[in-house]
């Protein structure tokens, strides 16, 4: 990596660029994790940049690798750490960055064998943050050589990981929106199938409701995919 160089600037410039039209983008979470990991990389010029979200859905609370630009398969696999584990672990819990000279020598560095074989030595950890929220993942770099991270490299590193936890909120926010717009399209094609029913087979709407039902589980098809033909055949009839 280099340390404190002017030109260095404008690659994160470059860099927070492309992170921040992701932000706007239509991409789904896993290309916008894709994209984080492999921009930092190559305009940090670490040996590896990965990226740890937390999983909130977990009870035992965890966080879980979710993106690399690796291509080995040591460290691609899939992999699980409890929050009090590991350097992620303690990125995450205490909200702040962990400077590692050499990770064969940092007891909370948990993976040293991988270490050794993908020649892994220094490391950066940053909290992924959204403006003063909770911290939802890690960002890792590691370097193939010893290295001094430099404050310059500290700051634009954390003005990524900043920019990137904006991206990966925008892009669940926007998961979460297109469901519940596609489970409110789904309540109103069940209520106008339920009226077809209810006219067709002079029943009650509870029971025109659980004919409905009955159908997807006898068809093996979603209660949608059975309101629209319901509707389909009412407009052709």
């Amino acid at each position: 990596m280099e340390k404190d160089n002017p030109e260095i600037y404008e690659k994160y410039i470059k860099a927070l660029m492309q992170i921040s039209q992701a932000i706007t983008s239509d991409q789904y979470l896993e290309d916008i994790l894709k994209l984080i990991v492999m921009v930092t990389a190559k305009v940090t010029g670490v040996e590896i940049c990965s990226l740890w979200l937390i999983d909130d859905n977990d009870k035992s609370k965890t966080i879980r690798l979710k993106a690399t630009q690796a291509i080995d398969h040591d460290y691609v696999k899939d992999r699980t750490l409890m929050m009090n584990e590991g350097v992620v672990g303690y990125v995450a819990t205490h909200n702040r960055p962990l400077l590692v000279k050499d990770v064969l020598k940092e007891p909370r560095f948990k993976e040293k064998e991988m270490a050794k074989k993908l020649n892994l030595v220094s490391m950066v950890g940053m909290p992924l943050q959204v403006k003063g929220k909770k911290v939802i993942g890690v960002l890792n770099c590691f370097t193939a050589m010893p290295h001094d991270f430099s404050e310059t490299e500290i700051n634009m590193i954390r003005t990524i990981a900043n920019q990137a936890a904006v991206a990966i909120m925008n892009t669940e926010l926007m998961v979460k929106t297109r469901v519940i717009q596609e489970e409110l399209k789904t309540r109103k094609l069940l209520e106008r199938a339920k009226e077809v029913i209810m006219r067709r087979r002079d029943m009650k709407g509870d029971e025109a409701h659980r004919w409905i039902q009955k159908q997807s589980m006898d068809s093996r098809k979603s209660v949608r995919e059975i309101a629209e033909a319901i509707l389909l055949s009412d407009k052709l009839y």
